[in-house]
C-alpha cells in the first residue's frame, strides 16, 4: 500500500509540472539584425589610377676627376646651388704646368728643325734642276722636311693634351643645379687609376618622375605613349599638364606633371615598363632620392555617367562578384554584379545595380537572401562622400 501511494504522489507532480510548463509562453521572436546601407549613385566618376614613384633630377650630372693629384680646393658650399661653369674644385696643377712648358719646347724645336728641313730641300731644287746636285740627294731633302713636318705636328698635339690635362685641374658644373655633399675632401689624392666620383649635380628644374606599369597597362595605353613620345619633353601645353603627385606627407604637390617616354623595354624580373614623367620645380620643393604617389586619370571607355557603389559594398568569391541590395521593404537581395573600374573607396558596377539602390556596406555577414534587416546610413560613406575623388592603386 505505502508504493502504491509514493507512485501516485510522482504521477500527480509530474502533472503539475507539465500543467506549470503547459502555461509558459513561447520566447520572443530573434529581432532582424542591424545593417549599414549607402546608396548606389549615378554619377560622371573621373576614376584615377596612382604608382609609387621615384623622383630624381632632370640632369645628374657626375662631377669626376679626370687627372691624378691632389685635391686643392673646394669652391662651393655643400649643397648649394650652382651655375653652369661654376668652379667646384682645383687639383694641383704644378705637374701639369710642368708639361704643358715641356710641350712648348719640344714643339719650337721641332719647328726649328722643321725650318731647316725646308731650307735645305728649297735650296736643293734649282740645283738639281740643274745637275748640281744628285737626284738622291734632293729626294733626301725633301723626306727630312715631310719628316719635320710630322714632328712638328706631334708636338702640336702633345702640347694640346698637356693643356688639356692642365684644365682639368679646374672641374666646372656642367649644369645649374644643387651639388651634392663632396665624396673626397681637400688634401686627398685623386684621379689615380680611375677617375674618382667627387660629387653630383642635380638639375631642379624640371624634375624627372619614374614609376612601374604592369605589361597589361601597357598595352593599353602604348598607341597614346607612341604619340606623345614624338611631342618635346621639356616644352608640354595644358592639355597634356594631367598628372597629379601626392607627396609623402599627403599632400598635392602645386605643379602638374606630364608624360615624356616609356623605358625600352619590360624587366624580366618583375614584368613592369618604367614610365618617365617631368614636374616642374621652380620652388625646388622636389629633391632627388624622393618618394611620391603619381596620379593619373584613367582614360573613361565611356562618356556615360556610372554606377558607383563603395568598395567594401562587393564581395568577391572565385572570381564572381556580388552585392547585397536593401529593398524598400528591408529585405536582403544577393545579387550578382559585373563590375568596372576599381578604386581606393569607390567601385563601378556595369550590371546588376541601379542607381538609388541601397547597398550594405557592413554587416552582410550576418544576413542571407530573403532576410529582413534595419537598414541605417552608413555615417563613413556620406563623409568619404564630401572628400576627394578615389584613386585606384595601379590596378
Amino acid at each position: 500500500m505505502a508504493r502504491t501511494g509514493v507512485t501516485l504522489s510522482v504521477i500527480a507532480g509530474a502533472l503539475a509540472l507539465g500543467m506549470v510548463a503547459g502555461c509558459k509562453k513561447p520566447p520572443p521572436p530573434i529581432p532582424p539584425p542591424t545593417v549599414l546601407v549607402a546608396p548606389a549613385v549615378q554619377q560622371d566618376l573621373s576614376l584615377s589610377l596612382e604608382f609609387v614613384g621615384t623622383i630624381d633630377g632632370y640632369v645628374n650630372a657626375e662631377i669626376r676627376a679626370r687627372v691624378k693629384g691632389f685635391l686643392k680646393t673646394q669652391d662651393y658650399q655643400d649643397g648649394a646651388f650652382v651655375k653652369t661653369g661654376q668652379l667646384l674644385f682645383t687639383i694641383d696643377p704644378s705637374e701639369y704646368q710642368a708639361a704643358v712648358a715641356k710641350a712648348k719646347g719640344a714643339l719650337a724645336r721641332a719647328q726649328a728643325a722643321y725650318g731647316q728641313a725646308k731650307v735645305t730641300a728649297d735650296r736643293y731644287r734649282p740645283l738639281a734642276a740643274k745637275q748640281a746636285v744628285s737626284q738622291q740627294d734632293l729626294d733626301d731633302a725633301n723626306a727630312q722636311q715631310r719628316a719635320a713636318a710630322a714632328s712638328v705636328d706631334s708636338a702640336k698635339a702633345t702640347l694640346d693634351e698637356a693643356q688639356l690635362n692642365l684644365g682639368y685641374c679646374r672641374i666646372t658644373s656642367p649644369v645649374d643645379g644643387v651639388a651634392g655633399t663632396p665624396l673626397v675632401r681637400v688634401g686627398n689624392l685623386v684621379g689615380q687609376g680611375e677617375p674618382t666620383l667627387l660629387t653630383t649635380v642635380s638639375q631642379l628644374d624640371p624634375m624627372r618622375v619614374t614609376f612601374p606599369i604592369s605589361e597589361a597597362q601597357y598595352i593599353r595605353v602604348a598607341a597614346r605613349a607612341a604619340q606623345l613620345e614624338k611631342l618635346d619633353p621639356l616644352d608640354a601645353g595644358p592639355d597634356r599638364q594631367i598628372l597629379d603627385l601626392i607627396l609623402a606627407d599627403g599632400s598635392l604637390y602645386p605643379h602638374k606633371g606630364w608624360f615624356t617616354s616609356l623605358n625600352r623595354e619590360v624587366a624580366k624580373g618583375t614584368g613592369t615598363l618604367q614610365v618617365l614623367t617631368v614636374f616642374p620645380n621652380p620652388e625646388r620643393i622636389l629633391r632627388p632620392g624622393q618618394y611620391g604617389r603619381v596620379r593619373a586619370p584613367r582614360p573613361r571607355e565611356e562618356d556615360k555617367p556610372t554606377v558607383v557603389v563603395p568598395e567594401n559594398a562587393v564581395k568577391e568569391l572565385q572570381g564572381t562578384f556580388t552585392v547585397a541590395v536593401v529593398t524598400p521593404e528591408d529585405t536582403v537581395q544577393i545579387r550578382t554584379v559585373e563590375v568596372g573600374p576599381r578604386a581606393m573607396q569607390l567601385w563601378a558596377i556595369t550590371k546588376g545595380i541601379t542607381a538609388g539602390e541601397r547597398v550594405i556596406t557592413e554587416g552582410v555577414q550576418k544576413v542571407s537572401d530573403g532576410q529582413k534587416v534595419v537598414a541605417q546610413p552608413d555615417p563613413s560613406v556620406a563623409k568619404a562622400a564630401g572628400g576627394s575623388p578615389a584613386a585606384d592603386a595601379g590596378g
